[in-house]
């Protein structure tokens, strides 16, 4: 009976945003399931959305939608990335689904009836985008999100709470007692210490918002959304249903259950998890492996600063398997990585063009040149040099094994580096185009091509699951069919037959061309009729105030001519409503009116910002409102 291996990406991804850095972990998952795949695993790779909340719930009222209408075309527009990127996925979960909701009311109600859930009251700071509660202790100088950084809510509502501290012994016994529960070890000890400081009960429900799933005891209560997301876990395996052979055979009974997840989720899943199994009776055999994040030369990836780098924007131009190969070779476990433009185009070039392409190329022509395609097994060595190589070959596919069963991924691909270096200087040392001018070391020259062959063969099946459109190409120049790990190891091949025409996989780029394009302007070029669509007026701002309950928004009575128009803005993070009564703001008059928490909003404030600017509104000076701009 084949080995299990439950692979999960955590299913964080409703905002419709897929950008380079959380695209890692689905990437990661993939590259994970696709290795284990290969070694014989029985492998269940599950992703999905988690889609309720209240910045869901805010977005589609800004957006004129339900939140239903909202969450399906994310989830149309995710799904098509993935399956673009060739994401191997077995299951992709969807938090609106009746399949989990019902499974949820169910979890909720288990632990409520024996007493690990119980009602009270909340009263602290709420991060809308985390979807999390913090204490005073733990948010930043400024009361911001110790997370991303966004202002917090005060809130204070009836809530349900889950009793984390009645199961913290228990969860530092099982920490300690699993040394890789959690990996690195970095993260394991930052567990550790927050569990050791002591647990504070968690609010898992809301009254402030309605998309969510509602408590069957309290209907007046929807799900806190960590609950709901880490059930997904389970539900996709039909935990509770009446078919739960898939959560017997990969959870109950599985020989690895992995999730992989950001730096940035750490708490959730290796203590508010762990301990929702625990009250459920549930076994807690997962283990962790927690990255870190991809980030921007001057810092983390965000809209107002301008920097964020879509995976369409790489794969587009450059190809998915390099885009794939730089965030898995670059990123070490635990710590983070930098995307830019600059590193990405060198290591394409030294590492896709230079080593393994030209080493490819290079022995591709030679095999063609010297011996029409074809090359035999060679019954001898012809000196050290092939003795050498032959090992090399051994213990990469070793190390590359090791490393990569335990999400060493980067480390992997630094031995399989090795060998393509290798290689590459087998080439310089045996010298098979002088060999080639004595008819008496045909049989020698024979061998050097082998051991180039068998060398890259080896690399092609170890580059699989991190770039297998390179694996399959390579493949398919050397007349091969199937990759799978049985094929690691130098000797596998009896006869050679190469394609007498193969292509180049990947051409050097010119970095001065490349980085010029990228700083050019990339968004579609109108005509002067598209732009003669937009109706823009000047406008008098005569009243603003805060829309209650929104940290983001303003409500705006905008004098346009002789009419007044009702505006909703996202200027509360940078302008008070008092400094903006009697500014000229610059609007588009003629968009579409739609509702936003209720308000009507008759138009559109024009704004501007960028990287480590604030944002600003345009302001006209001299102008009576109901001017014009063109």
């Amino acid at each position: 009976m084949k080995k299990t291996c439950y692979v999960t990406t955590p299913i964080y991804y409703s905002s419709g945003n897929v950008h380079i850095g959380n695209s890692y972990t689905t990437i990661a998952c993939d590259v994970y399931s696709r290795f284990h795949r290969l070694s014989g695993y029985d492998t269940f790779f599950l992703t999905g959305m988690d889609e309720h909340g209240q910045k869901n719930e805010e977005a589609a009222a800004a957006a004129g939608k339900t939140p239903q209408q909202l969450v399906d075309e994310i989830a149309a527009t995710t799904n098509q990335l993935w399956r673009d990127m060739k994401i191997t996925h077995d299951d992709f979960i969807r938090t609106s689904e009746e399949r989990h909701t019902r499974i949820v009311r169910e979890i909720f109600s288990r632990l409520l009836a024996q007493d690990d859930i119980y009602m009270g009251a909340y009263e602290g700071d709420y991060c809308v985008s985390c979807e999390a509660f913090f204490t005073k202790s733990q948010l930043g100088e400024d009361g911001s999100c110790p997370d991303c950084g966004k202002p917090t809510r005060k809130v204070k509502e009836e809530c349900y709470f889950l009793r984390l501290s009645k199961y913290q012994d228990r969860l530092l016994e099982h920490i300690k007692a699993n040394p890789d529960f959690i990996e690195p070890e970095t993260r394991r000890n930052e567990v550790i210490a927050f569990v050791e400081s002591g647990l504070e009960d968690l609010a898992v429900s809301r009254t402030s918002f309605r998309w969510g799933i509602p408590v069957r005891e309290n209907p007046r209560h929807v799900i806190y959304v960590w609950i709901d997301a880490l059930s997904n876990y389970l539900t996709a395996l039909g935990y509770l249903s009446a078919d739960d052979a898939l959560y017997q055979k990969y959870w109950v009974n599985g020989d690895k259950v992995v999730h992989v997840i950001g730096k940035d989720i750490l708490r959730f899943h290796a203590v508010y998890w762990p301990i929702m199994l625990m009250a459920l009776g549930v076994p807690v055999n997962f283990k962790l492996y927690v990255h870190g994040w991809v980030l921007m030369k001057e810092g983390k990836m965000s809209k107002s600063a301008g920097n964020i780098i879509y995976p369409r924007d790489v794969m587009d131009k450059y190809g998915l398997d390099a885009m794939r190969l730089y965030l898995i070779k670059e990123m070490p476990l635990g710590n983070d990585c930098v995307f830019s433009y600059e590193r990405f185009i060198e290591k394409y070039n030294s590492d896709l063009a230079n080593d393994l392409g030209n080493l490819l190329n290079r022995t591709l022509v030679m095999i063609n040149k010297y011996f029409a395609g074809r090359l035999e097994k060679p019954d001898r060595r012809y000196g050290d040099y092939d003795r050498e190589l032959e090992e090399t070959i051994e213990n990469t596919a070793r190390k590359y094994k090791e490393s990569f069963a335990s999400f060493r991924f980067q480390n992997g691909l630094n031995e399989v580096w090795h060998l393509i270096n290798r290689s590459n200087k087998y080439i310089d040392e045996t010298t098979p185009w002088v060999v080639a001018k004595d008819e008496s070391r045909r049989d020698e020259l024979n061998a050097i091509l082998y051991h180039l062959y068998e060398s890259l063969r080896v690399t092609a099946i170890m580059l699989a699951p991190v770039i297998p459109d390179t694996a399959e190409k390579i493949f398919r120049d050397f007349g091969l069919d199937t990759i799978d790990f049985n094929g690691l190891g130098y000797g596998k091949t009896a006869s050679v037959k190469v394609t007498e025409k193969p292509e180049i996989l990947f051409r050097r780029l010119d970095p001065e061309i490349e980085l010029k394009s990228q700083n050019e302007n990339t968004k579609p070029e109108i005509t002067i009729d598209d732009f003669n669509k937009l109706d823009l007026r000047v406008g008098e701002v005569i009243d603003a105030r805060k829309v209650e309950n929104s940290d983001k928004l303003l409500l705006l009575k905008i004098k346009i001519g002789a009419a007044t128009r009702q505006v909703v803005s996202g200027l509360a993070g940078a302008y008070a409503p008092a400094d903006l009564i009697g500014k000229k703001l610059v609007v588009v008059a003629n968009l579409k009116p739609v509702k936003i928490r209720g308000y009507l909003s008759e138009g559109m404030v024009l704004t501007a910002e960028g990287k480590g600017l604030p944002l600003e509104v345009l302001e006209v000076k001299k102008h009576n409102s109901n001017s014009r701009i063109s």
